[in-house]
């Protein structure tokens, strides 16, 4: 039974010699049974050319797809998991922070039908302090505002099966989150804990402004919060309006008030100008992406394709 591994490349090439060592090991221990599916990602550097010269080489099954610009890491893993043959299917990190062998694990898992999609959960991660630090405050807030499902070290690969991952990419949704929609379906679920490792070559495409991008597709794609805030604070600001109302006619019919305001007239139309102004952010922002739905524009391009069927094994008979 063939095995798939999706992984997205954009800005790889120095992890490439390593990622292919590591693919070839996997296949071995698969059985020669494994499938890997890279997906360039509009990718600047030599990481296309890279993988075209070594793949018709390679040990294992390949197919190399590039997209004709830069579409984001999980419209890359749509089209790889859009191209994948195998019955059991996995993605992995091009730069090998995750361990091959979690890949494995998912894999055993899916045979074994202990579930019908595995997932990667941190249990600790070889990074720098800083980096540490802000995923710990970026996975908690996710886990708090956005899925409660969600463990603690947040999820960056996942393992399903075949019928899982149909039902994934029925979910055709633009600007959303990909690791949410995992948990939106439901389905039989385990996971399976590991420890992040350290990137031994190159430096992260995952930048703090691709991850506030991610945190506000989520928001806005898989929770009410800000319209719900947003009616809260009209709320407390009508009350705090009435009062004020109330108090300024008291004033005025006590004699108290004999020359209008300036100060206070200002200050009370640019509150609720500010207020108006932030909740039509609010709304326009929902309605926009509800307006991207509709074009039904494909989430990438996949300009072109090549499968190589990989090389024997000396091993094998």
């Amino acid at each position: 039974m063939r095995h798939s591994i999706i992984i997205p490349v954009y800005k790889n090439e120095q992890n490439i010699p390593r990622l292919l060592v590591a693919l070839e090991d996997l296949n071995q221990k698969l059985d020669s049974a494994l499938e890997c599916v890279f997906v360039v990602d509009g990718s600047p550097d030599k990481s296309f050319e890279i993988l075209k010269a070594n793949l018709p080489s390679a040990k294992f099954q390949s197919q190399l797809l590039a997209h004709s610009r830069n579409f984001g890491s999980f419209p890359a893993i749509r089209s790889g998991l859009h191209a994948a043959k195998g019955s059991y299917l996995a993605v992995m990190a091009a730069d090998l922070q995750e361990p091959p062998d979690l890949i494995l694990k998912f894999f055993t898992a899916l045979a074994d039908n202990e579930c019908d999609v595995a997932i990667g959960t941190r249990n600790g991660r070889n990074d720098p302090l800083i980096s540490r630090l802000t995923s710990s405050l970026f996975w908690r807030f996710y886990k708090k505002i956005i899925l409660p499902e969600m463990p603690e070290g947040g999820v960056d690969i996942f393992g399903c099966n075949k019928v899982f991952c149909e039902q994934l990419l029925k979910l055709e949704e633009s600007r959303s989150s990909l690791v949410a929609l995992v948990f939106w379906l439901g389905f039989r679920r385990k996971f399976i804990s590991y420890e992040r490792q350290t990137r031994l070559e190159g430096k992260s495409a995952w930048t703090f402004v691709k991850k506030i991008e991610y945190m506000m597709d989520s928001i806005f794609a898989f929770t009410d919060l800000p319209i719900r805030l947003l009616t809260r604070v009209g709320m407390f600001g009508c009350m705090i309006s009435v009062l004020l109302g109330i108090i300024i006619i008291l004033a005025k019919l006590t004699g108290n008030v004999t020359v209008p305001g300036y100060a206070a007239t200002m200050l009370v139309v640019l509150f609720f100008g500010t207020l108006n102004l932030f909740g039509l952010g609010l709304v326009g922002t929902y309605a926009w992406r509800a307006y991207e739905n509709t074009k039904k524009r494909p989430m990438a391009i996949v300009s072109l394709i090549q499968e190589f069927k990989g090389q024997p094994n000396e091993t094998t008979n």
